[in-house]
């Protein structure tokens, strides 16, 4: 871009002077239009200039609408049922099966949450591959279907094509079968992320913004974030790969991004501010905090460390250290530097406090990272968020589990339904994946939020907050 700049600049230059050279100094006095050459010139070197103008602003990234998986009500999976599906598969000990109960129980999920075929199939509880096709495609394909139908863009319009799910990388991929499933154009991008963890949604739009900030011409993306429960769901007893078979559950998201601001200004629901990504995979402990592996019997599954916690949160900190400088007020900044130089003036004496910004200050709602009851109580600690902001949070691990990437979009869902964004509010969305790291988007409201035909807390949004989660 910088060489366009200046071989632009170069062009405009030399053009100028060849028309002060073909001009005699009694015909520059003389009105232009007598001056073809010098017209001419100068219509180009303006039309160049806009040209260049165009070219060099930042363009938006517009978030025009997405759509949330809600499966069918045969796939809801109580807590209870979650039990008695374990127990009747005969492939955990007992005492694998009363520390599977404890977490449950204080896991913070309802009994609406929803679970793949696989755990309904007490005669076949091997984990297959068709098994997890067919839980990706119900959940990809639902949601892509309801974003078609809500914002009526014909599948030849997507441009870009990002799917995220971290651990069921098929061949060919699962961007091939959306591609087949809607055949799309042969020239589409298409992405697939894997290994994220629960930041894959986050960091899809991530990329997905860089790309459409770097193209001139209107370009539509579509992320598409799942996670795949059927060949990760544990058979075993390890405890920190039971973890797991607890907390995740099924979920899907599909999202509709472009940068075309002429078409959908006026119909986006929002505008992408800010996007910031942090990694601390060097860290041994961050990297090992979560991740897929097998037991000593050869069980494949997803480990969550006792560490997971005390990670996350040194996660938190240094990602907010550097989005702090550029989200937070500069009176917010001023008064935590303040706090800051008395709480270290204050440790010489031994009463130190804990001291945090409030973050708040530059958002009015916030979509936090669902990992888990325990985590997200973490994160309000770490952070100083009362109840209020962590409710979104706390409400969608209750009624949908852990959806993993998917996750912040049944929080988004949840401020739609009850109407709580207004035009011009800012939003946050923060979650975190394997590695260990952190993603953030800051979005700008762009209308007030209203709850829509397919929102999936339609049904139950009434009930909502639940006393005690």
């Amino acid at each position: 871009m910088k060489l366009f700049h200046l071989s632009l600049v170069t062009l405009l230059t030399l053009t100028l002077i060849l028309a002060l050279l073909t001009t005699t100094p009694t015909t520059i006095t003389t009105t232009t239009t007598n001056h073809p050459l010098l017209l001419a010139s100068l219509t180009f070197s303006a039309l160049a200039l806009l040209l260049l103008y165009r070219r060099s602003r930042p363009h938006p990234v517009l978030l025009v609408d997405y759509a949330c998986y809600k499966p069918d009500f045969d796939r809801k999976c109580s807590s209870e049922a979650c039990k008695y599906f374990i127990s009747a598969s005969r492939r955990f000990s007992s005492e694998s099966e009363s520390f599977i109960s404890d977490i449950l129980a204080k896991s913070g999920i309802g009994d609406e949450v929803y679970a793949p075929p696989l755990v309904f199939q007490t005669d076949n509880t091997d984990a297959k591959l068709r098994s997890a096709f067919q839980e990706a495609e119900e959940g990809m394909f639902s949601a892509v279907d309801s974003l078609l139908d809500k914002t009526h863009i014909h599948p030849s319009m997507i441009d870009i094509l990002i799917v995220a799910c971290s651990v069921f990388a098929p061949s060919p991929s699962l961007s091939s079968l959306i591609v087949n499933k809607y055949k799309l154009n042969p020239d589409i991008k298409t992405y697939n992320l894997s290994g994220m963890g629960c930041s894959a949604a986050t960091i899809s739009i991530d990329l997905a913004a860089k790309i459409l900030r770097s193209t001139w011409k209107p370009t539509h993306a579509l992320i598409v974030a799942t996670e795949n429960i059927s060949l990760n769901w544990y058979f075993g007893d390890n405890r920190p790969m039971l973890v797991g078979n607890c907390l995740f559950r099924v979920g899907a998201a599909a999202v509709l991004l472009s940068n075309d601001a002429r078409r959908w200004r006026s119909k986006a629901k929002m505008e992408l501010s800010l996007s910031l990504r942090t990694h601390r995979g060097a860290d041994n402990a961050a990297h090992n905090s979560a991740m897929q592996m097998e037991d000593a019997l050869g069980n494949i599954g997803v480990s969550l460390s006792k560490d997971l916690v005390r990670v996350a949160g040194e996660g938190l900190r240094v990602h907010m250290r550097a989005l702090a400088p550029l989200v937070l007020p500069l009176s917010e900044i001023l008064r935590y530097a303040c706090a800051r130089a008395m709480s270290a003036l204050a440790r010489g004496k031994g009463r130190a406090r804990h001291v945090v910004p409030d973050f708040m200050a530059g958002f009015e709602h916030a979509c936090v990272h669902t990992g888990g009851k325990v985590v997200i109580a973490a994160i309000g600690r770490t952070m100083g968020l009362d109840e209020y902001v962590t409710e979104p949070a706390r409400m969608a691990l209750h009624r949908f589990g852990n959806t993993s990437s998917s996750l912040v979009f049944y929080q988004l869902a949840y401020f739609e339904a009850k109407g709580r964004v207004k035009a011009g509010d800012r939003l946050w969305m923060v979650s975190f994946g394997t590695g260990f790291k952190a993603c953030s988007l800051v979005w700008t409201a762009l209308r007030d939020s209203a709850s829509e035909a397919d929102n999936p807390w339609n049904d139950c949004e009434h009930r909502y907050p639940v006393k005690g989660c």
